[in-house]
C-alpha cells in the first residue's frame, strides 16, 4: 500500500512537471515568433495562452500585451479591441490589464477623457494596498503612463510612510521628465541605508561640474536645514564639499555636527585625515585645533595633538626653502606633547617624527638614532612600529655614509615584513642602496621584481628606477657616467645640495650628448626647488620638454 501511494505522488508530480515544461514550452515558441516578426503565428500562440490561463488568477501581463500587439500587427485590431472590451468586463488581473491597454491606446490617439477614465479606474482599485498599488506603478511605466506611475509610486510611499518605497523608480521618471530637483529629493531619503549611500553619491557624481550642480546643493543644504538630526543626511552635504574640493565648508559643516549630536569630534576627526590624505593642511590643523580644545579628555586628544604637529610639519616641509627655525618649534612642539600626555602607544610617532626632523633637517644624525633608539625600545610590543624605525635608522645611517649599516637594518624588516607593504617599502630602499654603489645589475634585478608590488607607489618608483638604469648602462664597458650620476643622486638624498649642484655642472659638461643629459637636468630642477629657486626650476623643465625629453614629460 505504502509503494502504491508513492507511485501515485510520484506519477502526480511528473505530470505536473510535464505540464508545466509544455507550457514553458509553448510560451518559449510564442516569444520566438513575436521576436521574429511574426506576428500572425505569435498571436495564435499567446491566444492559447490566454484562453488556458484564464479561469487560473489570469495570464502574465507580458503576455496579454504581447497578444494584444500580434493581433494588431496582424491586422486583427478589432478582434483585439473585442478581447479587451471583455477582459475590462471580468475581474482580477486581467481586468487591470485591459483598462491599461485601452487607456494606453486612448493616449496614443490623444483621447486624453478616456485614458484618464481607465487609468482612473486601474489606480482606485489598488490605492488601499502600498503592494497592489507598487505593482500599478510599474504597470503605468510598461505603457508610458509617467505622470500614474509617479502617483502610484507617491501613493506607496504614503501607505507605508517610508519615503525609501520605491525610491529609484520614482526618481528615474523624474529624472525621464528632466524635474532634476525631483529626482536629487526622490532619491536622497535613500541615504540614509549605508548599503545604498554610495550608490546615491555615485548618481549625485553625475551633476557634479554642470549647470545642474547648484540643484544638488541646494537640495542638501535646505534638508540639513530640515533635518538636522540626521548624520546620514548631514554626511551627504559634507561629501558633496569634498567632491568640491572644499574643505574648510565640509570642516564648518562637521563641527556643526558634532556640537548639534555630540559626537566627541569623531567625524571632524575623519575629516581631518582626509584633509592629511589631501594635503589640505590648513583644514587638516583646524580640525586638530577643533578637537584639541573641545575635548581635552576625549579620546581623540592624544591622537589629535600629535598630528596637529604632523599637519603643520607637511606644511613646513612643502614650502622651500625650509626654515630650521620652523622645524626645530615642530621638535618642540613633539616635546611637548611627549611631556604632556606621556610616552604612549597614542604618542610614539612623535618621538619618531622627531628622530625624523633631526637627521633629515637639522643635520643631527646621532641625536637622531638616540630617539629612534629609545622609540624601538618604547614600542617593542608593536613590531610594525619597531621595524619602520628600522628604516628610519637605516636612512640616517645612509645620511652618515654608512651603506653596511643600513642594509643590514633594511634586510631585517625586509625579512620580518616579508609579504606586507614595510617589507616592500625595505626591498626598494635595499635596491636604491645597490644603485647608490653602482650595483646596477643587481638593484635591477631587485626592482625587477618589484615592479610586480600590490602598491602601486612602490611599483611606479621600481619601474621608473629600473628604466633608467636600463636606458643608461651598457653604453660602455665602465658604465662609468651612469656610476657618477648615481653618486649624485646619493648626494641629493644626503641633502648636500652644493656638492650636488657642483657634480652636475661638472657632468653637463663631461656628457653634453649623453642620454644622462636630460637626467641631470632633471636633478638640478629638484634642487633649485628645494632651495626656493622655482623660476629656475621652470627654466630648466621647459629645456627637457622643449628639447624632447621624452621620458621625463610624464614626470613633469
Amino acid at each position: 500500500m505504502k509503494n502504491r501511494a508513492c507511485g501515485k505522488i510520484l506519477l502526480g508530480f511528473l505530470l505536473l512537471v510535464s505540464q508545466l515544461s509544455w507550457s514553458q514550452t509553448e510560451q518559449d515558441l510564442a516569444d520566438e515568433y513575436f521576436k521574429n516578426g511574426e506576428f500572425e503565428k505569435a498571436a495564435a500562440e499567446y491566444g492559447k495562452q490566454v484562453r488556458k490561463n484564464e479561469e487560473n488568477g489570469g495570464p502574465a501581463w507580458q503576455t496579454v500585451y504581447r497578444y494584444v500587439v500580434s493581433l494588431k500587427k496582424s491586422k486583427k485590431a478589432d478582434e483585439a479591441d473585442r478581447q479587451l472590451k471583455k477582459w475590462a468586463k471580468s475581474e482580477g488581473n486581467l481586468k487591470t490589464y485591459a483598462l491599461l491597454l485601452i487607456g494606453s491606446s486612448a493616449q496614443e490617439t490623444g483621447d486624453t477623457l478616456t485614458a484618464k477614465k481607465q487609468f482612473s479606474q486601474v489606480y482606485d482599485a489598488s490605492k488601499g494596498d502600498p503592494m497592489k498599488i507598487a505593482r500599478v506603478g510599474e504597470l503605468f511605466e510598461e505603457v508610458s503612463a509617467a505622470d500614474w506611475a509617479i502617483q502610484a509610486y507617491q501613493r506607496g510611499q504614503q501607505l507605508t510612510d517610508d519615503p525609501t518605497f520605491h525610491a529609484e523608480d520614482l526618481a528615474t521618471l523624474y529624472r525621464g521628465k528632466g524635474d532634476t530637483k525631483r529626482w536629487i529629493e526622490t532619491l536622497l531619503p535613500l541615504s540614509q541605508k549605508p548599503d545604498q549611500r554610495e550608490r546615491v553619491q555615485g548618481a549625485y557624481q553625475a551633476l557634479i561640474n554642470t549647470k545642474e550642480e547648484a540643484l544638488l546643493e541646494t537640495v542638501l543644504y535646505e534638508r540639513v536645514q530640515k533635518e538636522p538630526e540626521s548624520i546620514a543626511t548631514n554626511e551627504m552635504l559634507t561629501w558633496y564639499y569634498l567632491q568640491k574640493q572644499k574643505f574648510s565648508r565640509a570642516l564648518l559643516q562637521e563641527k556643526a555636527m558634532d556640537k548639534r549630536l555630540k559626537l566627541s569630534g569623531a567625524k571632524v576627526f575623519e575629516l581631518a585625515q582626509l584633509a592629511m590624505t589631501n594635503r589640505e593642511y590648513k583644514t587638516a590643523i583646524d580640525s586638530y585645533e577643533y578637537i584639541i580644545q573641545t575635548y581635552p579628555q576625549g579620546t581623540f586628544y592624544p591622537y589629535a595633538r600629535r598630528m596637529i604637529i604632523n599637519a603643520r610639519e607637511e606644511q613646513v616641509k612643502n614650502v622651500y626653502p625650509i626654515e630650521k627655525a620652523e622645524i626645530r618649534k615642530l621638535i618642540y612642539d613633539y616635546q611637548r606633547v611627549l611631556s604632556d600626555v606621556g610616552i604612549t602607544p597614542k604618542t610614539l610617532d612623535a618621538l619618531r617624527n622627531s628622530a625624523n626632523l633631526y637627521a633629515n633637517y637639522l643635520d643631527e644624525k646621532d641625536s637622531a638614532l638616540v630617539m629612534l633608539d629609545k622609540a624601538i625600545a618604547m614600542g617593542k610590543s608593536d613590531p610594525l612600529f619597531v621595524d619602520k624605525c628600522k628604516l628610519d635608522k637605516g636612512d640616517v645611517y645612509l645620511l652618515k655614509n654608512e651603506p653596511w649599516e643600513s642594509t643590514l637594518l633594511f634586510s631585517q624588516v625586509e625579512k620580518s615584513q616579508k609579504d606586507d607593504l614595510l617589507g616592500y617599502e625595505a626591498k626598494l630602499k635595499n635596491a636604491k642602496l645597490h644603485y647608490y654603489r653602482g650595483d646596477f645589475t643587481l638593484a635591477k634585478g631587485v626592482l625587477d621584481v618589484l615592479k610586480m608590488a600590490t602598491t602601486r607607489e612602490i611599483a611606479n618608483d621600481a619601474e621608473q628606477l629600473s628604466m633608467l638604469i636600463l636606458d643608461n648602462t651598457g653604453l660602455d664597458s665602465t658604465e662609468a657616467a651612469m656610476k657618477e650620476y648615481s653618486a649624485i643622486d646619493l648626494l641629493l638624498f644626503q641633502n648636500k645640495l652644493d656638492e650636488a649642484t657642483s657634480q652636475i655642472n661638472v657632468m653637463l659638461k663631461k656628457y653634453e650628448k649623453h642620454t644622462l643629459a636630460d637626467e641631470l637636468i632633471w636633478l638640478q630642477s629638484k634642487i633649485y626647488v628645494k632651495e626656493g629657486k622655482v623660476d629656475e626650476a621652470i627654466a630648466n623643465l621647459k629645456t627637457i620638454v622643449d628639447g624632447g625629453g621624452d621620458d621625463l614629460k610624464s614626470e613633469i
